[in-house]
């Protein structure tokens, strides 16, 4: 559905944008990341014709973005990170002149904006002033528009940008309702939104692709060592001890101990869940316990871990 390559946008003294390629099949949900002032919106402006690129190529369902820009417009419904709404008209009378202009034929307006309308859970303000709309109405507003025209590509910009955590979720099922009809393309902070709701993410940092993968790939690739915390009644130096000789046990910290009670802090393989070699550790030298527990993974972890090591390698290039 989109394939990038090289894409490349400059502005004066600045690359925003730094030969980047990737591709979207038809059918999937990615997640496009990166810190803020990573070229993410740069990206997506250029893929979605709003912006022209300095240099390299794109091709959204096989037309190209310089070329045939009115062909990819027609493909795409985009929906920038600041919802652009015209406030004093009412939001069926809006979404029916965002139809028009979206090349709907008249007879099919009324249906049209109907049905994005429902898919959107907008029934209840069609007749309301867009001015008088909460945040979270006006992004329901800003998706219906992206919608209305049915296009086979969906571009979502901080769609759950300013709304509320209900809000978020109810933002989430939608767009995996609309992922069983639309390609998606998505860009967001909300990292455990994506790692629910994409099959695959593309990570950007400093205008350049930095990972191109499922989020469980990434987790499993970029992770560090997973964690468990044990906290235990017991002397702190032999059960370390006891705790670091584990298989798969990577290293091992205690805190300060606390009416006896110690914490400890494994740092294990990722790929392994040591709780139950613990425990039985702990039942084996009669270690009273009140917690044991493990953190799991996540995108977050992976993004962050990421960014620091291309920041690493980034500052030690410049230090040469």
């Amino acid at each position: 559905m989109i394939e990038a390559r090289e894409l490349t946008k400059r502005y004066a003294g600045r690359t925003a944008v730094d030969r980047i390629s990737f591709e979207v099949g038809k059918g999937e949900i990615v997640g496009f990341l990166g810190p803020n002032g990573a070229g993410k919106s740069t990206t997506l402006r250029m893929l979605t014709c709003f912006l022209s690129a300095t240099e390299g190529s794109a091709t959204v369902a096989g037309f190209d973005i310089y070329e045939q820009s009115l062909e990819v417009r027609r493909r795409i419904g985009y929906m920038p990170e600041n919802v652009p709404l015209y406030p004093d008209m009412r939001v069926g009378e809006y979404l029916r002149f965002r139809a028009r202009l979206k090349g709907v034929p008249a007879r099919d307006c009324r249906a049209a904006v109907a049905e994005a309308m429902d898919t959107c859970s907008l029934a209840a303000v069609e007749r309301k002033p867009i001015a008088t709309l909460s945040k979270g109405y006006r992004q329901r507003v800003g998706l219906a528009d992206a919608l209305v025209h049915k296009p086979e590509l969906l571009v979502l910009d901080e769609p759950t940008n300013g709304l509320d955590p209900g809000q978020i979720r109810q933002s989430r099922d939608l767009i995996r309702r609309l992922g069983e009809r639309h390609t998606i393309l998505i860009s967001t902070h909300i990292l455990s939104e994506v790692e629910m709701t994409c099959g695959r993410v593309v990570i950007i940092d400093r205008g350049r692709v930095r990972a191109s993968d499922s989020p469980q790939s990434l987790i499993a690739r970029l992770r560090r060592p997973g964690s468990l915390l044990l906290e235990a009644k017991t002397d702190a130096a032999p059960a370390r001890e006891k705790l670091a000789a584990l298989p798969g046990v990577e290293e091992v910290t205690a805190g300060e101990p606390r009416e006896g009670w110690t914490a400890f802090s494994l740092s294990t393989d990722p790929a392994r869940d040591l709780r139950e070699e613990v425990h039985a550790l702990a039942v084996k030298e009669g270690w009273p316990v009140r917690e044991l527990s493990s953190r799991a993974a996540s995108l977050e972890d992976a993004f962050v871990d990421l960014l620091k090591e291309e920041a690493g390698e980034g500052s030690g290039g410049e230090g040469e």
